[in-house]
């Protein structure tokens, strides 16, 4: 069985930042591909950022040079620190898993992905 759980996401006013994290639980001697999603009211969940079992990150256009994936060597933690965050990056965020690698054209894509968090909460005012 695999959980994940997201953290920190909040409000923070336009230019600002936040960090959030994902905790993965599953089974240790599996390697996961991991990614973070939003879905805004009204609109599809579109990939964000996402991070291959060997280490390759692709980002979405929309946040590229302002979000930062990342993951604790451990590969149990996730990471996406938003910088210079704009009103059009409020959504809910949501964390994603695979067992395995994903191909780097797939890594933004929510069919890619079988386990998914609840979602954390992200507002950015102007």
């Amino acid at each position: 069985q695999v959980q994940l759980v997201e953290s920190g996401g909040g409000s923070a006013q336009a230019g600002g930042s936040l960090r959030l994290s994902c905790a993965l639980f599953g089974y240790a001697y599996i390697s996961y591909s991991m990614a973070w999603f939003r879905q805004a009211p009204g609109k599809e969940r579109e990939g964000v950022a996402a991070i291959n079992t060997n280490g390759l990150i692709t980002y979405a256009d929309s946040v590229k040079g302002r979000f930062t994936i990342s993951q604790l060597s451990a590969k149990n933690t996730l990471y996406l620190e938003m910088n210079s965050l704009k009103p059009e990056d409020t959504a809910m965020y949501y964390c994603a898993a695979y067992p395995g690698p994903r191909a780097q054209g797939s890594m933004l894509l929510r069919q890619e992905y079988g386990y998914w968090g609840q979602g954390t909460q992200v507002t950015v005012s102007s």
